[in-house]
């Protein structure tokens, strides 16, 4: 959506159309997440912080979008990418919270936004078997409904890589 409300509400209908029965967008604050002079990757001809700065949905982005989701009969879902941002999607009254796969291991975070007694889905797609565990054991100790997905942080994956076998172990492991 690059930050324009009104791509994002049209990604919402697409989901809406091809079935979805949520959506969920990303709530950055690049000054709360990372440091401003951080190098640039190869891959790309602007720093994270500036693509972010320029690009990233605001609260009040977030309210109408919210409010488009509930209109289409789509639930809406956000992933906040630090504390701050999930208090702000807090004033929202979000249904619950998505964690990217690179805050898995972020415990303090996750403690306090479990505090909200919000549902949390986890993506777990960047992390160790022994990672996933200690969230794990730490969101058991919560009694809030939580969930991790089987993720692949690899856009696009490549088909070898997708190990969707691992969801055995998991259902296994963790229920």
């Amino acid at each position: 959506h690059f930050g324009s409300v009104h791509k994002a509400k049209k990604m919402i209908e697409q989901a809406k159309k091809a079935g979805a029965d949520v959506i969920k967008f990303q709530h950055h604050l690049p000054d709360e997440e990372m440091l401003p002079n951080v190098p640039k990757s190869d891959n790309f001809d602007e720093s994270l912080y500036d693509f972010l700065k320029k690009n990233a949905l605001k609260l009040k982005d977030h309210n109408i979008l919210k409010d488009y989701c509930r209109k289409l009969n789509i639930t809406y879902l956000c992933t906040p990418f630090s504390y701050q941002a999930a208090q702000e999607l807090m004033t929202l009254d979000v249904c619950g919270f998505k964690i990217g796969s690179g805050e898995l291991s972020d415990h303090p975070t996750i403690k306090k936004i479990s505090e909200f007694k919000k549902p949390i889905l986890l993506s777990t797609g960047m992390s160790t078997e022994n990672e996933i565990q200690k969230t794990y054991s730490i969101l058991k100790n919560t009694n809030i409904e939580f969930g991790l997905m089987n993720c692949l942080s690899e856009y696009p994956p490549n088909y070898e890589d997708l190990n969707l076998k691992y969801i055995l172990k998991m259902k296994k492991k963790f229920l």
